[in-house]
Formats: C-alpha cells, sequence, structure tokens
C-alpha cells in the first residue's frame, strides 16, 4: 500500500490443530464477536466511522463484517464523499478515491484491535444476470483487492446472503477465490456467507473448495431461531471445520419492535449460547439500525425508526461480551460439544438445554462443563463427564456478567440443578469444574489468555 498505511496491523489469523476453532499466527486462541456492518464502507463517513468502531471495540467486538460493494445501490449511490467504488460500474476499474475510504477504516478497526471480515461484494452483483461479474473480471478484481489488503487484520467473506444455484455462480466465485489467492498470496482466512436459513457447507463442503477455511451460517431472523440445529448439523461434518452462526436474529430497539418481529436481548443470547455451546468457534451480533446504518436522510431499506447512532447500545450488544468473557475463562481449544451430560430436563425449541465442555467425546474426561439455561428448569447432570472427586459449581448470569458461587462439593456422578431466578427472560448459565483445577471465577480471564483474543 502507498505510504505504508497497514505497516502496523494484527496478527493473522488460522484455523487451529483439531480443526475446531480459530487461533492466532502463534497459536493463541481467538474468539470471534462479530457485527453485522454491512453498509458500513458505503454510508458513513470517517468521523461517523469511528464512532461505531470506538464503540463496539470497547463492547468487546473482535470481527466487524461489511461489504465492499454495498447491498444498498452500492454500484451508483456514491460515498459519504460522493464517490463510488467501480468506474463505469466495471469490476476491473476500482476506483481509488472511494477505496482509500475503504483503507481508512479497516486500518481504524485494526487500530482497535478489531479484524474486518471483507465482502468484496454483495451477493446481489454475482449472483443476478444483470449483475457486473463474470469469472473474468471477478478474478481481476479479487486478485486487486487481495494485493490492497495483502497486510491488513482482514478474513475474506465470499458470498453475500445469496446461494449457489448455477454453474455460472460457481465459476465466478472461483474467480474471487483465485484471484483473492494471487493477490494476498494465501494470507487471509476465506469463508461464504450465504443466504437466511443456509449454510456454506450446502454448496462447498463436499465439493471441491479447499479454499473454504470455515463453515458461515446464516440461521435466520425468526424470533423461534433455533440455531443450534444448524450449528450441529455443521459441527457433525467431515472433513471437521470450524463453524459459526454469522447471522442470527437481529436485535430490534425495545421501543421499534414491530408486531411480527419482536426480537428482543433473551433470543440474542439464546442464539448466542446455544451456538457457542453446540461447537461454534464464535459468533456473530447484528441489528437493523446498524447493518444498513440507517439515518435521515437515508431511507431504511428494512423496517426500522431508530438511527444508527441510537442503536449502538441495545441490551445485546452490551451482554455477548459476557459470553466472550466466560468463555475465555477456560480452556478454550479443547473445548466440545456434549448433549450427553444432560440426563434429564432436556426442554426442546426454545427451552433447549445446551451443554459443552472440554475433554474428549469418548472418555469422562473433563475439567470443567458449562450448560446454558434459557429459562429456569430442573435439570440433571451427568457430572461422572468431570474427572474429579470434588466439584466447584457456579451459576453465571448471561445479562450482567455476574457470577454466584456453589461451593465444593463431592462429584456423585450426577447432580440436580434449577436456576436461582424464575423471572421472564432470564436465562443462566451452570458452570461446574473440577475442584482440583482452581479456575478462576466464570467470566474472570485465565492468567494465559490475554485481554485482546
Amino acid at each position: 500500500m502507498p505510504g505504508g498505511l497497514f505497516a502496523a496491523s494484527l496478527p493473522a489469523l488460522k484455523v487451529s490443530d483439531n480443526h475446531r476453532f480459530l487461533v492466532t499466527e502463534d497459536g493463541k486462541p481467538f474468539f470471534w464477536l462479530g457485527d453485522t456492518a454491512w453498509e458500513l464502507f458505503h454510508r458513513l463517513t470517517r468521523e461517523e466511522a469511528a464512532l461505531y468502531l470506538k464503540r463496539r471495540a470497547e463492547q468487546g467486538f473482535t470481527v466487524i463484517q461489511a461489504s465492499v460493494l454495498a447491498e444498498i445501490d452500492g454500484l451508483n449511490t456514491p460515498n459519504a464523499y460522493g464517490h463510488k467504488p467501480l468506474a463505469g460500474n466495471d469490476p476491473a476499474k476500482p476506483d481509488e478515491d472511494y477505496f482509500k475510504h475503504v483503507d481508512w477504516i479497516v486500518e481504524k478497526a485494526n487500530s482497535l484491535g478489531m479484524y474486518v471480515a471483507m465482502l468484496p461484494t454483495w451477493g446481489t452483483y454475482w449472483q443476478r444476470n444483470e449483475g457486473p461479474f463474470n469469472a473474468k473480471n471477478a478474478r481481476i478484481y479479487s486478485e486487486w483487492l487481495g494485493r490492497r489488503y495483502k497486510e491488513t487484520g482482514i478474513v475474506w467473506v465470499l458470498g453475500g446472503d445469496r446461494k449457489v444455484d448455477t454453474e455460472t455462480h460457481r465459476a465466478i466465485l472461483q474467480g474471487m477465490v483465485a484471484g483473492l489467492r494471487a493477490g494476498d498470496g494465501g494470507a487471509h482466512l476465506k469463508t461464504f456467507h450465504p443466504a437466511g436459513g443456509t449454510s456454506s457447507s450446502k454448496w462447498f463442503h463436499d465439493h471441491d473448495a479447499d479454499w473454504l477455511d470455515f463453515n458461515m451460517i446464516q440461521s435466520g431472523h425468526s424470533v423461534t431461531n433455533t440455531n443450534y440445529v444448524m450449528v450441529q448439523r455443521d459441527y457433525a461434518l467431515t472433513p471437521a471445520k470450524p463453524c459459526l452462526d454469522g447471522e442470527p436474529t437481529y436485535e430490534y430497539p425495545p421501543n421499534a419492535m414491530p408486531e411480527k418481529r419482536p426480537a428482543g436481548a433473551i433470543q440474542i443470547r439464546r442464539n448466542a449460547y446455544w451456538a457457542l455451546f453446540a461447537g461454534a468457534h464464535g459468533h456473530t451480533y447484528g441489528t437493523h439500525p446498524i447493518w444498513q446504518m440507517y439515518a435521515p436522510p437515508h431511507l431504511p431499506k428494512w423496517e426500522v425508526n431508530t438511527p444508527w447512532y441510537e442503536a449502538l447500545d441495545l441490551p445485546g450488544a452490551n451482554q455477548l461480551k459476557h459470553l466472550k468473557a466466560l468463555i475465555l475463562s477456560r480452556p478454550f481449544l479443547a473445548r466440545i460439544p456434549d448433549q450427553q451430560l444432560i440426563l434429564e430436563g432436556q426442554g426442546e425449541g426454545l427451552a433447549q438445554i445446551q451443554a459443552t465442555r472440554d475433554g474428549n467425546f469418548e472418555k469422562n474426561d473433563a475439567d470443567y462443563v458449562m450448560v446454558y439455561f434459557p429459562e429456569a428448569r430442573r435439570v440433571t447432570i451427568q457430572t461422572e463427564k468431570i474427572a474429579a472427586k470434588a466439584l466447584r459449581g457456579w451459576w453465571f448470569n448471561p445479562r450482567n456478567g455476574e457470577v454466584t458461587a456453589l461451593g465444593t462439593v463431592p462429584n456423585t456422578l450426577k447432580a440436580t440443578f434449577e436456576p436461582p431466578t424464575r423471572g421472564k427472560d432470564e436465562d443462566w448459565v451452570l458452570v461446574l469444574d473440577d475442584a482440583g483445577k482452581s479456575y478462576p471465577a466464570p467470566g474472570t480471564p485465565m492468567p494465559s489468555v490475554s485481554t485482546q483474543e
């Protein structure tokens, strides 16, 4: 890059040796806590982008998902400075002034410790016949992007809310993959953002797609979204690849929830804890005001009447940092989903109890278990999964990160638990440790885990 703009960037990310997680190039765990900011490059000024990014960094987010060619008329409506991304809408002719603005935002995000999950284009422009992409210019454009952002902290995300329906679609995507590889030399991870209710695995996991480093799900925006089903399915695929829900149910401002989509913070927490405990390596948050960066005089693409800057501190956005802290407070890279922990009281649908632990599937060798309760119910846990004579227990509150100690008790091989409160929309996490490990309170960083991970 001219001027060495990206000389000091974040460490590269890679897939962990067990093919279940992402880690930094030196092997440290990386927790993907993403935000869907699809219109970030297109609609915001630099001052606005700085405000948005600063707040998300303060809230513990580690990844910002944004599209270079934006969904809302991203080719023909200029950015905040009057620049369009492509001269004559030709992918082989990117506009330098437009991309200087993209450069600035990427560098700003990286300087705050956040990676950019960069979509070269929203799916509209390659998946529809009237779009400007073909296999040849897709490669030219993507190779140019790859060279430009080679030294940045990014992850490449192909797709853009679309299905792969034809061989032409596949050829365009293969052209993008080839271009990115040629441009950045394979420096960055790649995934695919699919249409709602689907996963990248539908089109690529069992095909000749060695470029797909991890699977991304878009579970959809229903208020009854039980995304653990999709995560469990992708986790079980072979060969093993990391997976996450890159677009679950979006949160609505409490004073602006439409009757048909009344999704509040409880659904945001359910989707996040279910996904992580079902085997996802991370999770993505979203809300309609922010993905479209809605503010007057813009017209909203989707039902919303709250400006993006007023939606920065919605309850769900502030609460997911507690999930990140919880997961990083126990050994990260050995974590597995294990529903066999639940002997009685499993529940189903929105009442699903979800369990995770460390260790091996075939052995009762866990050092800890975590059990998510989306509502209050009596649940019997198979504590013999923990290889210890004594257990130390905790209740972790997903709403505020506070913990209540249960003390140390003998391991009786199974035990029944019920959350400490039964209020509406009150969820809980039970944490049981091998008492001999002396783990810190849930949500407190382990000595070997940096708060930047």
